[in-house]
């Protein structure tokens, strides 16, 4: 009673509990007690009263390290047309709505409905026998106190333009997240017209202390959401950053990603995926001259149909870290410029050109023979007798 479960302690019972190669994750954003069948079916039951939520929402990521497996996100129509084979790993992840709204009603029912979805995944589970660990776990709490510092987001005005998500201090105390970009902006298509507006002033500006409501950060995820009023007609507007970092067997390391670029305003959300194209060694921050979504594009929409693809994002001298920040300051920086420049393109180009006509030039030469019978000057000339 009393005891906080935190992330190294979760991390230690899930190395113990996970046996089996196949897992399976059902979480959502708020919890609710309505499993006490599938407990007490279970052979070997762990429940956990209370645990940090950094430490829950840190979980995906801890079972992506330990089977060595990306997630799959399901529902119960989709598990019951795969097959699943004993000698493979799978992590398959369940995600359970959860309602926000007055209606106490219509709460009861979202609930009841989650709980018949997790009958219905386990069902199907004891259909195929196949062996599994189920976990169980919400994202965050539905409520938090205020007067409790669960989790403080401040802004501090280093250098005058660099962006500084400070964690809580169940985290260490330090800051968690930096942004730094020398412009940043956001168009949206109406009419066959775009419509521009920069967000600089009112993100990195002299005295400006933008919201940062929403945003987190733990050992494997992290967040910053930059929250606007009032922008390209919409009241409320909020542009994310969600990274993540994991470790990666075939460089021996851990690598971060921008997983996505949202945009979210009044109730939609645009999607711009990054991961392909913005990653950088965890220890280090990330930084290009350029990253938009339309030229040279390092962030792309998710599918054809996103609303993404009526939006666009650009950062000029683009600089963000979520991992490993220390001392306020930047860590060493992975450009995305390559090593072979525009300018080196073209002169490689050129000089392989005039290689190739050098050589073509050379080889002509060479094949030029030296006549070896010449006409006799002292002998008959040659006459060709006219004709009508």
């Amino acid at each position: 009673a009393g005891h906080i479960v935190g992330v190294t302690q979760l991390s230690s019972y899930l190395g113990d509990r996970v046996t089996c190669i196949l897992v399976i994750l059902l979480f959502q954003d708020s919890a609710f007690p309505n499993l006490e069948g599938a407990l007490l079916s279970s052979p070997s039951p762990l429940v956990l009263p209370t645990v940090a939520w950094q430490a829950s929402n840190a979980v995906i990521g801890q079972l992506q390290d330990q089977l060595d497996t990306s997630p799959l996100y399901m529902d119960p129509e989709m598990l019951s047309q795969l097959r699943l084979n004993a000698s493979s790993p799978a992590l398959l992840v369940f995600r359970l709505p959860y309602s926000t709204g007055a209606n106490l009603m219509t709460v009861k029912e979202v609930l009841s409905g989650n709980d018949e979805v997790i009958g219905q995944v386990m069902n199907i589970m004891k259909s195929q026998s196949v062996p599994y660990t189920a976990v169980y776990t919400a994202v965050r709490p539905s409520r938090v106190s205020h007067s409790a510092p669960i989790h403080r987001s401040i802004w501090s005005g280093l250098s005058g333009t660099d962006l500084f998500l400070n964690s809580s201090p169940q985290e260490g105390g330090g800051g968690c997240i930096m942004l730094w970009a020398e412009n940043l902006t956001v168009s949206v298509l109406r009419g066959g017209r775009w419509e521009r507006h920069d967000l600089t002033s009112l993100t990195f500006g002299e005295g400006v202390t933008p919201r940062l409501q929403g945003s987190l950060c733990n050992q494997s995820h992290s967040s910053l959401v930059l929250n606007y009023e009032n922008i390209l007609g919409h009241r409320s507007f909020k542009l994310v950053f969600a990274m993540s970092q994991r470790h990666y067997k075939v460089s021996a390391r851990r690598w971060f990603t921008l997983d996505a670029v949202e945009i979210e305003y009044d109730g939609q959300k645009a999607t711009f995926n990054g991961s392909r194209n913005v990653y950088a060694p965890a220890e280090y921050s990330y930084r290009c001259q350029s990253v938009t979504n339309f030229r040279y594009p390092l962030l792309v929409p998710r599918t054809s149909k996103d609303p993404a693809n009526q939006w666009r994002v650009s950062f000029t001298d683009f600089q963000i870290q979520g991992f490993n920040v220390a001392g306020g300051e930047f860590s060493y920086a992975s450009d995305c410029a390559g090593f072979f420049s525009p300018g080196i393109w073209m002169g490689l180009l050129t000089s392989l050109l005039m290689l190739m006509v050098l050589t073509y030039g050379l080889h002509m030469i060479m094949q030029l023979h030296t006549m070896d019978r010449f006409d006799d000057p002292k002998g008959p000339a040659i006459s060709v007798p006219q004709t009508d």
